[in-house]
Parts: structure tokens; C-alpha cells; sequence
């Protein structure tokens, strides 16, 4: 199975089951990951559900989410 580009329309995503955070809100602001056939770790914008998906590996993702977790990008927020 051959590595899906970032950029792909993620309605082109076949399979796909998207998820997003239970923190997300009512107006739509938040982002929504899917895991890919390929391993692969799809993340799309809730408003444009259609629109270009950005695709990380497994690794990649893991790394943004233990950084999440340390408070690495706690400034982006405050």
C-alpha cells in the first residue's frame, strides 16, 4: 500500500473514520484526525470537511501528542 500525500482532499480518503476531541465546541472549532489504511494519521478541519487533509505518520503524531502532554505548546494558549 503506497503513503497518501499531505493535501489530499480528505472526502478522498476513503475509509476514513474521522474523530475529533470530546473538548471540541459548538462552533466547530476543531480539528479531526483519522487513522489511514496505510498506518498513516490523517488531520482535517472540522469547517471544510472536504478540504485538504494533512497526512503524518504514526510516529510524527505521537511526538506532537507527548508534546501536547509535557505542555510543550502551553504558550500558544496562554
Amino acid at each position: 500500500m503506497h503513503d497518501i500525500e499531505s493535501g489530499t482532499p480528505a472526502g478522498e480518503l476513503r475509509g476514513a473514520r474521522w474523530q475529533k476531541s470530546a473538548r471540541s465546541n459548538s462552533q466547530g472549532n476543531c480539528v479531526e484526525m483519522a487513522q489511514l489504511p496505510t498506518g498513516q494519521i490523517a488531520v482535517r478541519n472540522s469547517r471544510d470537511p472536504q478540504g485538504p487533509a494533512l497526512v503524518y505518520t504514526r510516529a510524527e503524531i505521537e511526538a506532537l501528542i507527548l508534546g501536547v502532554k509535557d505542555g510543550d505548546f502551553d504558550n500558544l494558549i496562554a
